[in-house]
């Protein structure tokens, strides 16, 4: 097989265009950064409460609109809330993720709500989370399981 210096060219300047459209619309694995992601332990298989820190380090936003893990059949996004001095915790649908922008998932604010364990949990395990954008990139973290005792 051979190709002139023409379809060289455009084969290149393909390949560039690709590389050009990625980098615009950024790429959740490498601009979401997960640090601090640790579950609480709950004893007789209760739902836990999944902390983390997000970070977007890109130049492009994101939204955040789901989690989701093998070790759990359900996991919702969770805010904790003070209205006229009543605290209440309310289902989020998205978490807006700007260029350069934290949120810090921990008690009294957002939170994953973590329910219906496949299995019981113990302190020290490892739990796999993959986090969900509107724009169907995804991104995943190791959760440390901890005691409250841990935790704290």
């Amino acid at each position: 097989m051979s190709f002139s210096l023409g379809s060289c060219r455009r084969l290149a300047g393909i390949a560039a265009l690709a590389l050009l459209s990625a980098l615009a619309r950024g790429d959740a694995a490498s601009d979401i950064k997960i640090t601090d992601a640790w579950i609480r332990w709950l004893p007789n298989d209760l739902p836990g409460g999944g902390y983390l820190t997000l970070t977007n380090q890109g130049s492009v936003g994101y939204v955040l609109t789901g989690a989701s893990s093998a070790q759990f059949g359900d996991i919702g996004i969770h805010q904790t809330r003070s209205n006229h001095g009543l605290t209440e915790m309310a289902a989020v649908a998205s978490i807006p993720l700007p260029p350069h922008a934290v949120v810090r998932f921990a008690e009294g604010g957002y939170h994953l709500m973590m329910t219906q364990p496949k299995r019981s949990l113990r302190p020290g395990e490892r739990v796999m989370v993959t986090f969900h954008m509107s724009n169907g990139q995804t991104v995943a973290a190791s959760f440390e399981v901890r005691s409250r005792s841990a935790a704290d």
